[in-house]
């Protein structure tokens, strides 16, 4: 209440700021022209509309609607990236970014019929451990009945919490007759953003899902476990549907596969801050006798771009797959007051070769589509996942052993990089 109170006062004293200056400035605004963007007339029109809306409008609406409305609205004219955080999406948004949170340990959806289902329990979780399991239904949180009408967003809300303090929820289980409670202590949960493996032929396979805080030490690990194959013949690094994430984890990765000295990206914008050049501090942990290859699709964005650029146009790998998503704008997040955020962009990013990819993408030396097999697959699964929630990890799992056309391709240029190689007696193929 207090929180709606100090919110209502904050947006009250902002209109009669805004209302305030209107009227001071008016004679002057309403000489000005309005096609030419005279500012005052724009902040008198906002206030009209503004009034009309909370004295006509057919049902009472709050300052903070029409606030968070107005300056969505506003950021959307800008670009598909710019926008505004409430106090609960910029809580999650930090989390997403992070990594880490403390909670149970388990990936949950709502049904179309409104049930809370847990699609599994992440390894090594509170969750894991107390024995909860894929499919099993969540009815009850602490006191608070699981309804049709409660958001998973609130459902996430009630199960996150400080580390090390307890929570009660009551599962269902098919095959039992009533739910039962399970007591579980929270804890710090670490959202995985690499997965990787030895693939047939000695060939590394690393994936990103995400550019988080937490993928450069996770990427390391997976490295030193891969280099410890003596016979390793190439890496695949597979940035497929990878939405991005933060630019200082794809300039810390990139690092470790390119020579001292090398440019990454450099970013530049309409304030002199937003200029920044990257490149790379150390000598590279990958040797360079490795072949790299890229995976990429339209779904590779953002950072992900940055890695495939970075190690493409410093002829440090070879790119396979589809184009790139193409979003190569750089995002800055201003925190505001009441917990509010905002986030703007103010700069593009620039590959080695010093193009923009923003709009664009980045087009693969070879170009490679998902076969019709694999694409159907593909659909197959999704259907299954949203008709059958429970089934969604074992769906995962069989769809991380598979190797689909793109993979085979990565896996072909490879095994011809070395076959080159060999040819040319050891000297490095071009």
């Amino acid at each position: 209440m207090k929180r709606f109170l100090k919110a209502s006062l904050f947006f009250s004293v902002v209109i009669l700021l805004i209302l305030s200056v209107a009227r001071v400035s008016l004679s002057a605004a309403m000489k000005g022209d309005v096609k030419g963007g005279n500012e005052l007339s724009f902040v008198r029109l906002f206030t009209e509309v503004y009034q009309l809306v909370r004295e006509k409008y057919v049902e009472p609406v709050t300052p903070k609607k029409l606030f968070e409305g107005a300056i969505q609205g506003m950021l959307s004219k800008l670009d598909p990236h710019s926008t505004l955080f409430t106090p609960d999406k910029f809580k999650e948004f930090q989390v997403e970014t992070q990594g880490e949170f403390g909670g149970l340990g388990i990936q949950i959806t709502k049904t179309k019929d409104g049930r809370l289902l847990i699609i599994a329990p992440i390894e090594d979780t509170p969750a894991y451990r107390a024995g909860l399991k894929a499919g099993d239904v969540i009815v009850k949180i602490e006191d608070k009945k699981v309804t049709p009408d409660m958001s998973l967003m609130e459902a996430v809300k009630l199960m996150r919490g400080k580390p090390g303090t307890k929570i009660t929820i009551w599962v269902w289980r098919k095959g039992w007759p009533e739910p039962k409670p399970f007591t579980i202590t929270r804890a710090v949960i670490k959202i995985k953003s690499v997965k990787y493996r030895i693939l047939e032929g000695d060939i590394g396979y690393i994936r990103f899902t995400m550019f988080q805080r937490n993928a450069v030490d996770e990427f390391k690990r997976a490295l030193e476990n891969l280099l410890k194959d003596k016979k390793l013949q190439g890496i695949i690094v597979d940035v497929r549907n990878n939405p991005g994430g933060l630019l200082d984890a794809a300039v810390a990765i990139s690092d470790y596969f390119l020579p001292k000295g090398k440019l990454i990206v450099y970013t530049k914008g309409r304030i002199p801050e937003s200029v920044r050049k990257f490149y790379s501090t150390h000598d590279p942990v990958v040797p360079v006798d490795i072949p790299i290859v890229m995976l990429v699709n339209s779904g590779t964005a953002s950072a992900a771009e940055i890695l495939t650029g970075a190690l493409r146009y410093n002829d440090r790998a070879i790119v396979v797959g589809e184009k790139t998503f193409g979003k190569g704008s750089v995002q800055t997040l201003y925190p505001l007051e009441m917990g509010y955020a905002v986030k703007i962009t103010t700069a593009k990013y620039y590959m080695p070769n010093n193009e923009c990819i923003d709009g664009k993408g980045i087009t693969p030396d070879i170009v490679v589509k998902l076969s019709k097999e694999d694409v159907e697959r593909l659909k197959k699964e999704f259907k299954e996942m949203e008709e059958h929630p429970e089934k969604t990890e074992e769906i995962r799992k069989e769809r991380e052993k598979r190797i689909d056309n793109q993979m085979k391709r990565a896996i072909e240029v490879i095994k011809e990089y070395r076959l080159i190689e060999r040819i040319l007696g050891g000297k490095k193929a071009a």
